[in-house]
């Protein structure tokens, strides 16, 4: 049988752990943000870039029809 000791180390150590796995948690939450917001920033970036190309693609067939 445990001894009045042992549970409270117990205790503490489940705390512990619990507290060490919501900072992970809190950490893989904070990730996926940053790694979300920086997809995003990526995407905006290649749409402009789709879009320049496209519009300088109009251009040269319009000067090359003319």
């Amino acid at each position: 049988m445990e001894t009045p000791g042992r549970r409270d180390k117990s205790k503490a150590r489940d705390a512990l752990s619990r507290l060490e796995k919501a900072k992970q948690k809190s950490a893989q939450q904070e990730l996926k943000q940053r790694q979300r917001a920086e997809i995003y920033a990526l995407n905006k970036v290649m749409t402009e870039l789709e879009q320049q190309q496209f519009e300088a693609f109009c251009k040269q067939m319009q000067a090359s029809g003319k």
